[in-house]
């Protein structure tokens, strides 16, 4: 028997260049033989692999068009929101008293016993009985305070918003004051803010603001009343959420802004304008960014900050005031019909 020499029959190594043609032939083999077997889990019952969604790799250029102008009419046929209208339902005030106030050009704050006139740089003290002045603080021009506006009462203090309207940039902050003496007992200062603060309050144990924007002067350039805006705030100040004004109520500022505000009983937020008699009734949205328009009320006071009576509820009485007039007004408002849905 012929015996060939044993370095001949040894396996010899292929060439690095065809050992990976090998290799890339054995790979397809094994997705070969896994595809001919059918779907995973055929063999036991299971739902069979879902079919490819079609393609439009062959798809012409006509059906190509065809297809986008289905698509763009499918698009235009959707159904769209109501146009965003006011609606007063006639709901109307109904006043119950006014009296003469000195310097109260820009809000009212209002307890069980008294009420308070708020000026630029000037809070005066009323009986509610008789609308008699019993305290005063007034404030130096060109001095620190330079625009109080909203205010409201929480025990012996009362609570008012501050900026430096109409000066820029826009600043503003949260002054403090003794309700029996009007003696200044706090403030805090909330810096540099897009907007000047026109009305806070606390509910809930978070801060609830209004920074107002405007279309005249006292504006940051580049900005106007749409920038005006509702905000959640820590106790440090620090944003957690805000809104936008619904465009049929900022319709209402002409040139100015929100300026009063305030949550009512039921649930909603209770807003004024700047000369408009009208209280404008708002939700919080189910979703998006805009404040949701509930309706109108008719009051006897043109806009700026106005309050609750709080000691009178559950009785719905209000304070405002009349710039013109240099009066402040107490009026019961009825009920909003949609506030059980409020949030």
């Amino acid at each position: 028997m012929l015996r060939l020499p044993r370095r001949l029959v040894q396996r010899q190594p292929l060439p690095r260049r065809v050992a990976g043609r090998h290799r890339v032939r054995f790979a397809l083999a094994a997705v070969l033989t896994v595809l001919a077997a059918g779907p995973v889990g055929a063999a036991t019952g299971a739902a069979p692999a879902i079919a490819p969604a079609t393609t439009t790799a062959g798809e012409s250029e006509a059906a190509r068009a065809a297809r986008i102008a289905e698509n763009r009419a499918w698009m235009r046929a959707l159904p769209s929101a109501p146009e965003p209208t006011l609606h007063r339902r006639g709901l109307r005030a109904t006043e119950l008293a006014r009296w003469p106030v000195r310097g109260a050009n820009q809000g009212v704050a209002v307890d069980a016993d008294s009420f308070y006139g708020i000026g630029n740089f000037v809070v005066t003290k009323h009986r509610k009985s008789t609308g008699e002045q019993v305290a005063e603080w007034i404030g130096l021009r060109g001095g620190p305070i330079i625009h109080l506006n909203g205010g409201h009462v929480v025990g012996d203090k009362l609570i008012l918003a501050h900026s430096n309207f109409p000066q820029l940039p826009m600043a503003s902050s949260i002054e403090v004051y003794d309700t029996a003496t009007l003696k200044p007992l706090a403030s805090t200062s909330l810096g540099i803010r897009l907007g000047s603060l026109t009305w806070a309050e606390k509910r809930d144990g978070v801060w609830w603001a209004c920074f107002a924007n405007y279309n005249d002067a006292g504006t940051t350039p580049g900005f106007d009343q749409r920038w005006t805006h509702v905000g959640r705030f820590n106790e440090d100040w620090q944003p957690l959420d805000s809104w936008l004004f619904p465009p049929q109520v900022v319709a209402t500022w002409g040139k100015s802004s929100c300026s009063g505000g305030s949550w009512g009983p039921d649930g909603l937020l209770y807003v004024t304008g700047h000369d408009a008699p009208e209280l404008y009734a708002l939700r919080l949205p189910r979703s998006g960014v805009t404040l949701e328009y509930v309706t109108t009320i008719e009051v006897p006071f043109e806009g700026q900050s106005w309050a609750w009576d709080r000691s009178a509820e559950p009785d719905r009485i209000i304070y405002g005031i009349s710039r013109e007039r240099h009066e402040v007004i107490a009026a019961r408002i009825p009920p909003v019909v949609d506030a059980p849905e409020a949030r």
